[in-house]
């Protein structure tokens, strides 16, 4: 019975308070190890988290989409995956709000079905479209630092572009089964929950496998193996070439960006793991599942958080960005002085114009 109300891609996977205690209590018949103050404290403190979250991510991503896109300086191939990474975790902030509002009502779903759906895949394309954008940056610094002599010559911008949109239909795809949720009533707690009602348990098996290997696993030992590699070129203190040295730059941004990822969201697929175990029965308890279910959650948060520290990190790790966005506060201050002038001398020349314009009456006279 929790299992079936458990949120799709398990972004938000609590309980309400009040429906937390009623299938303690009549599901098992021996208590569970964490009561339903757990989850009161999560209905508490998670809208606030989540706000905060929100509001930094949209502030910092759509700050990075402005250097990375209003720069006179065309984008390097990597800060075109990063302004895409940029704009995926401002699609997953635009949908945070609503999973506030949701928690803080105990789950119960206020904003419709169509808004149910969008936002359930709106997250899903988030998760996907994120790791394989880092799957493709990490491609392409392994071209650019082990193959830079055979390989590093085929990259271009225009295969940057190309690739990302092939990896936004890509998220889209993945992201179709969530169009399947929806808002239903449950009468005997006078409330509606968006969620996907799995029919079958082979279903939800199949969302949490997907998910692990097709959003996480594969992806993983692909950076990984990339990363492994890049470190190798890092250590060689040989490489004196002056093109690799300006790649060894952005690469150093590119593996904190990596680093950060993988410590947001490798906790929330071994929860997700674990509940692959428990829904196949391989393993079991009622502590177990009520633990789980309140660590998806708390470790679901920790997964947002990803969305608003990228931007963080460029500030911090990356020169190469710094100089571009003082670069940009420049160009726009050179614009604003240009406008001030010209407005200057359109005053100026007009206020010679009426003085002109009244020596002359005064002559006439």
């Amino acid at each position: 019975m929790t299992s079936s109300f458990l949120m799709t891609s398990k972004m938000v996977t609590s309980n309400s308070t009040s429906l937390a205690k009623t299938w303690i209590n009549n599901t098992d018949s021996t208590s569970c190890f964490f009561s339903a103050t757990m989850w009161e404290w999560i209905r508490m403190i998670g809208p606030i988290y989540i706000s905060i979250v929100c509001i930094l991510g949209f502030v910092g991503n759509a700050f990075v989409l402005c250097v990375f896109c209003l720069h006179k300086k065309k984008c390097t191939i990597a800060e075109i995956y990063l302004a895409n990474l940029a704009t995926a975790d401002l699609v997953m902030v635009s949908c945070l709000p609503f999973w506030a509002v949701n928690v803080a009502n105990d789950l119960a779903w206020t904003f419709g079905d169509l808004l149910c759906k969008i936002i359930g895949a709106g997250t899903s394309m988030n998760m996907y479209c994120s790791i394989y954008f880092l799957v493709a940056v990490s491609i392409d610094r392994y071209l650019a630092l082990v193959k830079a002599l055979s390989e590093g010559r085929s990259r271009s911008t225009s295969l940057a572009k190309v690739t990302c949109a092939v990896i936004w239909v890509f998220g889209l795809i993945m992201s179709i089964p969530k169009l399947l949720k929806k808002v239903e009533h449950f009468p005997a707690h006078n409330v509606s929950f968006c969620y996907l009602n799995y029919t079958h348990t082979w279903q939800h098996l199949l969302n949490n496998n997907v998910l692990t290997i097709v959003g996480f696993l594969i992806p993983f030992l692909c950076i990984l193996y990339c990363t492994y590699e890049i470190i190798k070129v890092l250590r060689n203190n040989s490489m004196q070439n002056f093109r690799v040295k300006t790649e060894k730059k952005a690469t150093h941004l590119i593996l904190a960006v990596l680093l950060v990822f993988f410590i947001c969201w490798i906790p929330f697929h071994v929860a997700t793991f674990i509940d692959t175990l428990l829904v196949a029965e391989i393993v079991g308890g009622c502590a177990l599942k009520d633990l789980n279910e309140f660590l998806s959650q708390c470790l679901a948060y920790l997964a947002y958080t990803n969305s608003c520290v990228n931007p963080i990190l460029y500030v911090i790790v990356g020169k190469g960005f710094r100089k571009k966005a003082m670069g940009l506060f420049q160009q726009l201050r050179n614009r604003w002085d240009k406008a001030n002038v010209s407005v200057r001398s359109y005053l100026s020349s007009t206020n010679q114009g009426n003085t002109l314009s009244i020596y002359d009456k005064d002559s006439s006279l």
